[in-house]
């Protein structure tokens, strides 16, 4: 072999390696193993709902998380908080106005590794058609179970039109919780 097919041939390997590892591993969710839930203060109580509907997919490769990339959408819909009443209020014209906007999406810009299993996602999370930045922290285990929880303010979402507005009734603060199952993708 020559000199000059000896370097092409390395040449070939390397990018052949780079290759490799600039594929993430890709993970969908398993919707009968997952919840998505979140809560909040009304009338000075703890309330607490659920999305039955959401879709997530994750591709990530714990040794290049900057590669990776984190959707979640929601189908605002959805929601369930134990109260058919306080439901339609919710999906109303005032707070999601689900007619007009079905989903929320957040949709990552970038993933830092933490530690060994624990991540951050920053991205853009769109609800009523409002984008806005946000830092969303998870831990992802080798078995594929990844969970955590992020607060956000309604209000800076338009969650809240007309007698909504105020914080009076229901506070601004929304956690939002997730444990999710992913299965790895051929």
């Amino acid at each position: 072999m020559t000199s000059r097919a000896r370097i092409l041939s390395a040449l070939t390997l390397c990018a052949a390696a780079s290759v490799t590892q600039a594929a993430p591993a890709s993970y969908r969710l398993d919707p009968a193993q997952s919840s998505l839930s979140f809560g909040f203060t009304q009338a000075g109580a703890q309330s607490q709902g659920h999305f039955a509907r959401f879709d997530v997919s994750l591709a990530l490769d714990p040794a290049q998380p900057a590669q990776g990339r984190l959707d979640v959408n929601v189908d605002v819909g959805s929601l369930d908080s134990g109260d058919k009443d306080r439901d339609d209020t919710l999906r109303g014209p005032d707070l999601f106005n689900v007619a007009k906007f079905p989903r929320a999406r957040f949709t990552s810009t970038a993933i830092t590794r933490v530690d060994a299993s624990h991540y951050m996602a920053a991205g853009k999370l769109t609800i009523r058609d409002v984008t806005r930045d946000l830092q969303v922290p998870f831990t992802l285990t080798t078995a594929g179970n990844m969970s955590g929880q992020v607060a956000i303010k309604r209000l800076d979402f338009g969650v809240g039109q007309g007698d909504w507005k105020s914080t009076e009734w229901v506070g601004n603060d929304v956690v939002v919780s997730f444990a999710l199952r992913l299965t790895a993708q051929p």
